[in-house]
């Protein structure tokens, strides 16, 4: 094979590193690396996230390469059971994938929310997968009986004007409330002032999916209930009615619902976010995320 330059570059450094094992971040770069990999005869490990094992168009590109990856690839780490079951009907192997889902920063963990605000808080990019509009929609049902509540959204993103947009139309400025990129210090105050998590994630018109989103991990890491959708690696963190809600994608009603019953009773609220960060302090940490995937790269080089 006539390897081209970015080729012979990943080369030359592979090899004047002494590089023992490669770990590919997103599928796409693994299919990038592979016939250097293969050339080497370096073992190979690949981890996807998200849009790699769901976007309709990088599937259509890629699909017949990842089968070549899968093939050569000693293990595939992804980070949720549905992101598990899309990788095994692209045709890789069950036994070589992995599943470990990252783990929040550790500070959120001191966070200590007095559950006493009629504040919800979301935090992620404006993006379509994401779905703020529909957060912003469920809040709004909200008001009719608490119209003191507030919606807080963090982040930054291309639907961030229709979203500032909708709320305009809405007539409920005073009630949501735009703050931008925030930075992890921030967010933990924002969440110290809240009364629970939403995120009404879902798929994107293009196949764009989450993978685990780390925002919902912090929240219940900061003893936040989380009030989410069944999408993607969500239902393996938020069990519904015990560290949170979870509605079906779209059902937006059914979301402003468990809303409601959070501002009625903010001692679920205080019940559910501690259950919350015992589950991800039992399962989810960074420590135990770093572990597994060091342990994959040890096995490996086997």
């Amino acid at each position: 094979k006539k390897f081209n330059s970015q080729e012979h570059a990943l080369m030359n450094s592979l090899k004047k590193e002494k590089v023992d094992v490669i770990l590919a971040e997103y599928g796409p770069t693994a299919c990038a690396s592979l016939a250097v990999a293969q050339h080497l005869e370096i073992p190979m490990l690949v981890h996807f996230h998200g849009y790699d094992a769901s976007v309709y168009t990088i599937i259509e590109k890629y699909g017949e390469q990842y089968k070549k990856v899968f093939a050569y690839a000693r293990a595939v780490i992804v980070v949720s059971n549905k992101m598990k079951a899309a990788l095994i009907a692209l045709e890789c192997p069950a036994d070589k994938i992995v599943i470990s889902v990252y783990g929040p920063n550790p500070l959120y963990f001191q966070v200590a929310p007095t559950y006493g605000s009629q504040q919800f808080i979301t935090v992620g990019r404006f993006v379509e997968k994401k779905a703020p509009n529909l957060t912003i929609i469920a809040f709004n049902k909200v008001l009719e009986k608490y119209p003191a509540a507030k919606l807080v959204m963090v982040g930054d993103g291309k639907l961030l004007e229709v979203c500032k947009k909708t709320v305009s139309d809405l007539g409920i400025e005073e009630n949501v409330v735009f703050k931008g990129v925030q930075t992890s210090k921030q967010i933990q105050v924002l969440f110290q002032e809240s009364i629970a998590f939403v995120q009404h994630s879902v798929i994107a018109t293009d196949g764009d999916s989450e993978g685990t989103p780390v925002a919902i991990l912090e929240a219940q890491a900061a003893a936040l209930p989380v009030i989410a959708t069944y999408h993607a690696g969500i239902p393996d963190v938020i069990i519904n009615n015990e560290t949170g809600f979870l509605v079906k994608e779209h059902e937006v009603e059914s979301m402003s619902q468990n809303m409601l019953q959070i501002l009625k009773e903010p001692c679920l609220a205080k019940i559910m976010g501690e259950a919350g960060r015992q589950r991800v302090l039992q399962n989810f940490t960074m420590k135990k995320h770093l572990n597994k995937i060091e342990n994959v790269i040890d096995s490996s080089m086997k």
